[in-house]
């Protein structure tokens, strides 16, 4: 199947498929023609595209993966400010509830990526938390917190899972792609 990627903002790289196909033994051509590529330059084009991945489903394009990087950008540079927070908030969900129906009716994995915000308020712990609220937060079936390790290692955390027990792994990105540790 073919993956699409709705890039919101401006940070897919093409020639890293290629450096990991090229890897893998795959044909960095052919690899690339299983992505398509879409750049939403706003809330509302970004809620278009994937009424448009739903069309090309339905029209017989074999899509079986589609990533939102990242899910929430554009909807808080649009919605700015507490006076905003409602209008954003059901955007948002319907966005999200859109996203849900794609991978309920077509049976395709969904990814977002998303990002975080600091909370001035917490004295004790992490003071990032994700962006979006609960509306990501009880919508998203998993969710994974990636952050920075020592000696160029990344941590993967596991924190909500309708069926896994919080966990970590520990991995490196390279020019080979992901590579556990």
């Amino acid at each position: 199947g073919k993956a699409v990627y709705i890039d919101t903002e401006g940070t897919f790289r093409p020639e890293r498929v290629v450096q990991i196909a090229q890897y893998r033994g795959l044909e960095p051509r052919e690899a690339l023609k299983n992505i398509i590529y879409a750049r939403a330059y706003n809330s509302d084009h970004q809620m278009l595209l994937v009424n448009e991945v739903m069309r090309l489903i339905s029209k017989g394009e074999k899509i079986k993966l589609l990533i939102v990087d990242s899910l929430v950008s554009h909807f808080r540079a649009e919605y700015p400010g507490r006076e905003n927070l409602a209008a954003r908030q059901q955007k948002l969900n319907k966005h999200v509830h859109q996203l849900l129906q794609i991978s309920d009716i077509y049976d395709i994995a969904v990814v977002v990526t998303n990002q975080v915000i600091s909370d001035p308020e917490a004295f004790i712990g992490n003071p990032l938390r994700p962006a979006g609220g609960n509306i990501v937060a009880h919508s998203c079936t998993y969710r994974v917190w990636l952050r920075k390790g020592k000696d160029n290692k990344r941590i993967a955390r596991i924190f909500d899972s309708p069926k896994h027990p919080e966990q970590e792994v520990v991995f490196r990105i390279t020019p080979e792609g992901v590579v556990d540790i």
